[in-house]
């Protein structure tokens, strides 16, 4: 995701090590590469030239200082460090303020149009923000299927409005003005208070598709009009975004496919040339998988500085109360193989692996172009599964003929259940250590894993700690010996062959004192 752009950030910041101070030479050289990859991540022209020029400006009249804070917060910073604040403030300049709200009017149901061009996932981002608003924003939604004219468009809105348990309104004989008006009085029958139309899209924009949708604004006097834009479209989104304002007046967007695609720029333009914030991120096909637009979430993936609370919003998303036992038995290193699989089922219903990665603060240490493995976990729960329960709950138990019995139920190698259990043991043990640090405080129940989410977050939202974090984790993967060391995997025993060997040497024993 925004490999394009990240590249080119990480590029610039490299180019600034060593410096102790900006000059137009070296500032000049990091600028460049910016722009080549804001260019190439197909960000609006007018939009780069203007990005540059304000990271000039405020870099030029930077008075860098090389050392901050006092005692044990002394730090120490460097030129590029700068660069990469001043960009992060701009880029979050740029994309922001955020604004996930909605216009609610107390007298009437609310009407939100979705329109777009066909293919950006429109309907499926009608679904998803459907399910948003009843479960987050306790508002009791109706779907309203507006296109007449892609084919199967109305049969995808009702199998959406299945699995999320809204209603869906669709009268096939009326037009999609009519459709929108009937749906209104079927939203006061029902006791629906917002309405989300499905509007017809079109592969470019043309007169009668905007003929359409200013119809449909007319007579049914929309709160919110919400545009659905792909991030793939490359500058045709800023083309479409600028059009779909200036006909309909929208209120605000959501971009889509935006982990699917390296360059992204789109997201850096819109919000520029049109004036409106963006409202959500859609991320793949499940419909839980609608993120709120979080600027400074965003300019931290692109300058590789993670998205901690975006992160920690996945976990809480996701977790329940039920699961505090067991992340209180994670604390101390007394979880199972059990526990474990239950974990993966944690992350997948977080989100895919490539973009929780993308979240973590350890992109300096990732190189450039690596790609996450998204089937490691399916690998791992398949040969989870393929254990008896004593094993799960006893993984200690399991020597040499259980993990070849394991291997031959999972279709696995040797080498993959042994590594398998190696990673476990070594997250085990590692998990385990934290959970000691906290003292008293960490055996009680959520406590723990409450501090770490509060210290993890004030970190992101801190400047100068995640700062620090970042020097901190790039000072121990560059010297090994400050490094803290992976902990040692226990062998596999294999008792049958140590007490062999055993009674051999105490045979020899017994023959030598014999001579």
């Amino acid at each position: 995701m925004l490999d394009v752009l990240s590249g080119g950030f990480k590029k610039a910041t490299e180019k600034l090590r060593g410096y102790t101070s900006f000059t137009d030479d070296n500032l000049g050289e990091a600028l460049e590469l910016v722009r080549s990859s804001l260019l190439d991540a197909d960000v609006e022209y007018g939009v780069a030239r203007d990005f540059l020029a304000r990271v000039k400006e405020k870099a030029r009249g930077e008075k860098v200082r090389l050392r901050g804070g006092k005692g044990a917060k002394r730090m120490q910073v460097s030129t590029s460090d700068h660069f990469v604040r001043i960009c992060h403030d701009e880029l979050v300049n740029l994309m922001g303020p955020a604004d996930s709200s909605f216009n609610f009017p107390r007298q009437r149901a609310a009407v939100i149009m979705m329109v777009g061009l066909q293919g950006t996932g429109k309907t499926t981002t009608t679904g998803k923000l459907a399910r948003f608003l009843r479960s987050e924003r306790k508002r009791k939604p109706l779907l309203v299927a507006a296109d007449i004219y892609r084919p199967a468009a109305r049969e995808q809105l009702q199998v959406l409005g299945q699995r999320i348990s809204v209603p869906v309104f669709s009268r096939p004989e009326l037009d999609a003005v009519a459709v929108c008006q009937a749906a209104q009085a079927e939203a006061e029958t029902l006791g629906c208070d917002t309405l989300l139309i499905d509007t017809a899209g079109r592969l470019t924009i043309d007169t009668e598709l905007m003929a359409e949708l200013q119809s449909i604004k007319q007579a049914v006097t929309p709160s919110d009009i919400v545009l659905v834009c792909d991030a793939m479209m490359g500058q045709d989104a800023v083309t479409t975004a600028r059009s779909f304002h200036d006909s309909l007046g929208l209120s605000g967007a959501i971009m889509t496919k935006i982990d699917g695609d390296a360059r992204g720029g789109a997201a850096l333009s819109i919000k520029e040339v049109t004036g409106v914030a963006i409202k959500f991120l859609g991320m793949g096909e499940d419909l839980e998988r609608l993120e709120k637009f979080r600027p400074q979430g965003l300019a931290g993936r692109i300058l590789g500085l993670g998205d901690v609370v975006g992160l920690m919003e996945d976990f809480e998303r996701v977790v329940d109360d039920d699961h505090e036992e067991e992340a209180l038995r994670m604390m101390q290193g007394k979880f199972n193989l059990k526990d474990f699989c239950e974990q993966i089922d944690m992350l997948r219903k977080m989100g895919s692996m490539q973009d929780l990665m993308d979240k973590m603060p350890i992109q300096k240490m990732i190189p450039q172009g690596a790609k996450v493995d998204e089937h490691a976990l399916t690998r791992a729960q398949v040969m989870i599964t393929s254990m008896t329960e004593k094993e799960r709950l006893l993984p200690d138990i399991i020597n040499p003929s259980r993990v070849k019995r394991i291997a031959a139920g999972s279709g696995r190698s040797l080498q993959d259940v042994n590594s398998m259990l190696q990673q476990f043991r070594q997250m085990r043990q590692m998990v385990g250590n934290v959970g000691k640090n906290m003292g008293l405080a960490g055996k009680i129940p959520g406590v723990s894993q409450l501090a770490k989410m509060k210290q993890m977050k004030d970190m992101a939202s801190d400047p100068k700690q995640m700062q620090a974090f970042m020097q901190q984790t790039a000072a121990n993967a560059a010297n090994p010996t400050t490094a803290p060391r992976p902990p040692k995997t226990p062998k596999v025993v294999d008792r049958t062959k140590l007490k062999k060997l055993r009674r051999a040497a105490k045979n020899a024993r017994r023959k030598n004192r014999k001579k």
